[in-house]
């Protein structure tokens, strides 16, 4: 069976296209910066939840900031690996802020098999970044997200 997320994929001309993402938390990501990446975005329960409510939660949640008033647009579903798919919806974000970011955060035993319980950020930074570079930062399941924005704004 299937697990479902939704996220928010942002993006401005500033003067180039660029995205906003994120740098996700936790000790296993700490030392990685390609393939380390994500856009804002959670698991929901279809039937339970909208995908965009979804999304919308879950960007709160992870930058601790409202998405923008905005006009948003589906950009598709994508495999994001073989059992998990990705809802995603895409807006200008030209106004959004460059800071001011409070990250959620998240328990998991750290370290491992230590019986200890540690608190990591979900995400620990988030930043705008020119298409090519975040081909390269992205992980692998995400980076078909950017051609379908190009395709959008074509």
């Amino acid at each position: 069976m299937a697990s479902w997320s939704a996220g928010l994929l942002l993006y401005r001309r500033h003067p180039a296209l660029e995205v906003l993402i994120a740098h996700m938390g936790g000790p296993f990501w700490a030392r990685k910066d390609d393939g380390a990446w994500s856009i804002p975005k959670g698991e929901f329960i279809p039937g339970d939840e909208e995908p965009r409510d979804a999304a919308f939660r879950e960007f709160r949640e992870e930058l601790g900031l409202e998405p923008p008033a905005s006009e948003w647009a589906e950009l598709g579903t994508f495999a994001a690996s073989s059992s998990k798919k990705l809802v995603v919806f895409a807006a200008d974000g030209a106004a959004f802020p460059e800071s001011g970011f409070t990250f959620g955060e998240f328990e998991m035993e750290w370290p491992p098999r230590s019986g200890r319980t540690a608190s990591f950020p979900e995400v620990d930074r988030a930043e705008w970044t020119g298409l090519d570079a975040a081909r390269d930062r992205l992980v692998k399941g995400q980076r078909p997200l950017l051609d379908a924005l190009e395709r959008l704004l074509a």
